[in-house]
């Protein structure tokens, strides 16, 4: 199993008292946020093998273009200082193309030829649950620490439009995370945020395996957002989510071939975004 270390920076909106969705006086507050937006890869290189091809992806496979982005996360806060918050979150990353590559691709012991059709997809969404408890006692601020547990689910594959071949590598797993979170406001209206979310691994040494992989990912974002005065607080927030991998693996449901694989992805996202409490 993969360890990931992750540190998560919030700043953002203050508590106020006409919440549309908790009482002042439950053990529990609920809140609810939603980004919607647009997604650009910055840049994302893979080969797969060592004599596999090293393709640029949004150039060569014609992932150039802006794709679809969310993300939906729930924050439950706990206690009568509610300092205890236990947040769900879903993050979905999926790319999808098709495109008639102008060189051969080799893929481990695939070659699709020059000139051939294919569909590539790279889709690595996560699930993660964190718990964090808030050493600042005030009610407009937090700066809270705790640990998480994300679940990936990655999919790369490459398919031949005609059905001759196809070649592809699925992996689910969990990955412990720690998580801090700091948080504050702008004005009596107004509020900002900042995260950060990342970690650099040996993975050989966090798993035991003799393998030699080396494996990073960062959730970064900047946020802007008011408070309505009864409604939602909207924002709009710009975010970088990047990361891969670079090593040997052994992966009986990997792809075919020597077992080497190099993965980097780097992607914007601007979006907007609403937060119920």
């Amino acid at each position: 199993m993969i360890a990931w270390l992750t540190l998560t920076a919030v700043a953002g909106t203050p508590d106020r008292p006409d919440s549309l969705l908790n009482s002042p006086d439950a053990p529990v507050a609920v809140r609810l946020r939603a980004d919607l937006g647009a997604v650009s890869q910055l840049s994302h290189r893979l080969q797969v093998d060592t004599d596999g091809t090293r393709v640029r992806i949004p150039r060569q496979l014609g992932q150039d273009v802006l794709y679809p982005f969310t993300r939906f996360q729930l924050d439950l806060d706990v206690g009568k200082q509610r300092r205890n918050t236990v947040s769900f979150l879903y993050q979905p990353l999926d790319f999808r193309s098709e495109i008639a590559p102008t060189d051969d691709l080799v893929v481990g012991d695939v070659t699709f030829a020059a000139g051939e059709a294919l569909r590539f997809r790279y889709s690595f969404p996560f699930y993660r649950v964190s718990w964090m408890y808030d050493l600042w006692p005030e009610q407009d601020r937090e700066l809270a620490f705790g640990l998480a547990l994300q679940i990936r689910n990655a999919i790369i594959a490459y398919t031949a439009l005609d059905g001759s071949q196809a070649v592809a590598s699925r992996d689910v797993g969990p990955v412990p995370l720690l998580v801090g979170r700091l948080r504050g406001p702008l004005s009596e209206d107004w509020w900002y945020s900042a995260e950060i979310t990342g970690f650099y691994a040996p993975i050989s040494v966090l798993n035991g395996s003799d393998n030699d992989v080396v494996g990073a990912v960062a959730d970064a974002s900047f946020k802007v957002g008011l408070q309505t005065g009864g409604g939602p607080d909207l924002f709009v927030a710009l975010r970088y989510i990047g990361g891969g991998s670079t090593g040997q693996s052994d992966n009986p449901d990997g792809f075919a071939g020597d077992g080497f694989v190099f993965n980097w992805l780097h992607t914007a996202a601007l979006t907007l975004g609403a937060e119920v409490r």
